[in-house]
């Protein structure tokens, strides 16, 4: 499905490398996360996928085909993409801007709405918020109408940047598995950022660790949990255990004082 040849990008004459010799391959229906400290070259990579960035040196082609041989906004408008700062036109109300994408590609009226409304259901908003503006909504509910943005022209694959990063803890992880039931309901293959241990492990099929640009890890979240070779997977990897050790001492500590 998605296919990624020694791809690199780099900068200053070819002197700064953001990203070097990545190869991946993601089957069609996988979720795969890329996992990964600020500046190790996730979100470049995700980028360069549908052309927001244009790599340097490498080949990616989804289905075979050559994304440098395809017209950047048509290969854009084929696949979704979803980032942490949502990006909803203040001046579109929900409905505009659920049905953008289709209205650009010349779909009826009548189509788009039925589309708006199958997709608003499916992200769990009632209708009545179709009228509303952006500003009227929650950061949650913003980023539900971004996720079904996102799916209206029907895409098989989507990029998602950090997409639930800047909701708090208890809506990341309401939305982060209704995305995951979406991606298997629809069977779409996506392709998510993210620097959340516990995310990656809770919501992918695989992931794919990188550290200053390269690969370091690549594989299914229970074989990252367990003893890896490169010591700042097994540190990275195991941090959710230690959170979870440290808050269980923290209550063990308060029981004994009180």
């Amino acid at each position: 499905m998605i296919m990624l040849e020694g791809v690199s990008k780099s900068y200053e004459g070819g002197s700064r490398f953001a990203v070097r010799d990545v190869c991946f391959h993601v089957p069609r229906g996988q979720l795969l996360i890329l996992l990964g400290g600020s500046g190790c070259g996730k979100t470049t990579t995700l980028k360069m996928i549908n052309r927001l960035i244009e790599p340097t040196a490498g080949r990616i082609l989804l289905d075979g085909k050559n994304v440098r041989s395809m017209d950047p906004i048509e290969l854009r408008r084929g696949i979704g993409y979803v980032f942490q700062g949502i990006g909803l036109f203040p001046h579109l109300n929900v409905a505009e801007n659920i049905g953008i994408t289709p209205r650009l590609l010349g779909w009826s009226e009548g189509d788009i709405r039925a589309r708006v409304e199958e997709l608003i259901d499916l992200v769990s908003l009632p209708r009545s918020y179709l009228p509303r503006m952006p500003s009227e909504l929650s950061g949650g509910q913003q980023q539900r109408v971004g996720v079904a943005r996102s799916l209206a022209a029907r895409p098989s694959i989507m990029l998602m940047d950090e997409p639930f990063g800047a909701l708090d803890p208890i809506t990341r992880d309401t939305l982060g598995g209704e995305y995951r039931h979406l991606h298997e309901q629809m069977g779409l293959t996506t392709v998510m950022v993210t620097h959340d241990v516990m995310e990656a492990v809770l919501l992918s099929d695989r992931i794919i660790v990188m550290r200053q640009g390269r690969i370091v890890a690549d594989g299914q979240p229970h074989e990252l949990l367990v003893a890896h070779p490169d010591a700042g997977v097994r540190a990275l990897m195991d941090m959710p255990r230690r959170q979870a050790e440290r808050v269980r001492a923290l209550m063990q500590d308060r029981a004994h004082r009180g």
